[in-house]
């Protein structure tokens, strides 16, 4: 459980906290070229990261690549606009990025 309460602090800091700070502390179209890279890069990359750590546990940590995208969207809405239907699909690949790690960690530590 605390493995969990652990990733679900991190993904709150990756997929909430930068994005208001980016938005909220660079001045100007800055701020959104910060979110822009953290939306194709920085995120992408986290999204693997906990899913290949949630591939060592995935009876205790299959849920962190749901909470991921799920913390992702919450975080893209509440800074963006909540009519944007585009950070969905961003949410789904992240949700597919962390899911696809786990599963190939999760197969390679079994051999």
């Amino acid at each position: 459980m605390k493995k969990v309460v652990f990733w679900i602090l991190v993904s709150a800091l990756v997929m909430l906290i930068l994005p208001w700070l980016a938005v909220s502390f660079v001045k100007g179209d800055n701020g959104m070229a910060v979110c822009f890279i953290l939306f194709y890069l920085g995120n992408p990359i986290y999204s693997i990261l906990a899913g290949v750590y949630a591939g060592k546990d995935r009876k205790e940590l299959w849920i962190v690549p749901v909470i991921t995208a799920v913390l992702f969207l919450a975080g893209a809405w509440s800074i963006f606009d909540k009519n944007e239907t585009v950070f969905v699909l961003y949410a789904l690949i992240y949700l597919l990025l962390g899911i696809a790690a786990m599963f190939v960690s999760g197969l390679k530590k079994k051999s």
